[in-house]
């Protein structure tokens, strides 16, 4: 049985962690309507590559499946309304990818090398090195994304694109993006300061609406966990 409360703490610091990247998808996302221009040279990219598109506070990952194909996961809110491949293979816009988030709903898709890097530079096999292990063979690589195309489960923290790539390149799903917003977090937790605020806000939510459960309890609660976390 799931515990309630890891849930809600899970669902918390996915929330956290879109708002304080909320900027990957206001500039130099897909799905915007402006001119792209197709630079990237194809033939240096191998079946089986990782390739990354630094945005601006996340990277975005990819495996090339070669023929100018790339299998990636994108979050889309449209895949929970509609079965219309029609609609639902066009490439993901700003608002369908929010809301993916938010909705915790994706799949493992592809798209040409330009709708997937939408302009951005493309950087080649660096989890490779930074991630200090060996990756497997590049068709294997490859088959493994090509039997993960189609719907999955979409979380910030848990499963998302980076989570994706590393399981076909290295056999281990992880996402040293992910891992190292917790890491901040539990520094922030462990500020001391961060009790004194919360109380301090907590306060002020009571002066300016009133004792009432929907303010006293978070006024509490909230510092007391931060200060047994901490």
């Amino acid at each position: 049985m799931k515990n309630p409360m890891l849930e809600v703490a899970s669902l918390l610091l996915e929330k956290l962690l879109l708002i304080s990247n909320f900027k990957l998808f206001s500039s130099g996302a897909p799905g915007e309507d402006k001119a792209r221009s197709s630079f990237h040279d194809i033939n240096s990219f191998h079946r089986g590559d990782v390739l990354e598109v630094p945005r601006t506070h996340l990277t975005h990952y990819g495996i090339y499946l070669g023929d100018n194909h790339v299998a990636h996961m994108m979050p889309d809110i449209l895949l929970a309304l509609t079965k219309d491949r029609r609609l639902t293979q066009k490439v993901v816009s700003n608002q369908r990818l929010i809301l993916g988030v938010i909705g915790r709903v994706a799949s493992i898709r592809v798209d040409t090398v330009d709708d997937f890097a939408y302009g951005a530079e493309i950087l080649v096999n660096r989890l490779d090195k930074s991630l200090k292990k060996k990756a497997l063979l590049n068709e294997e690589v490859a088959q493994r994304a090509e039997k993960m195309l189609g719907t999955t489960p979409y979380s910030l923290l848990w499963n998302n694109c980076e989570h994706f790539v590393t399981y076909c390149r290295f056999g281990t799903a992880v996402s040293p993006q992910a891992d190292k917003f917790c890491e901040n977090l539990k520094i922030i937790i462990r500020d001391q300061r961060s009790v004194l605020a919360s109380a301090l806000l907590g306060l002020a939510a009571i002066i300016c609406l009133g004792m009432a459960s929907y303010t006293t309890l978070p006024a509490i609660f909230i510092p007391f966990c931060l200060w047994m976390a901490g």
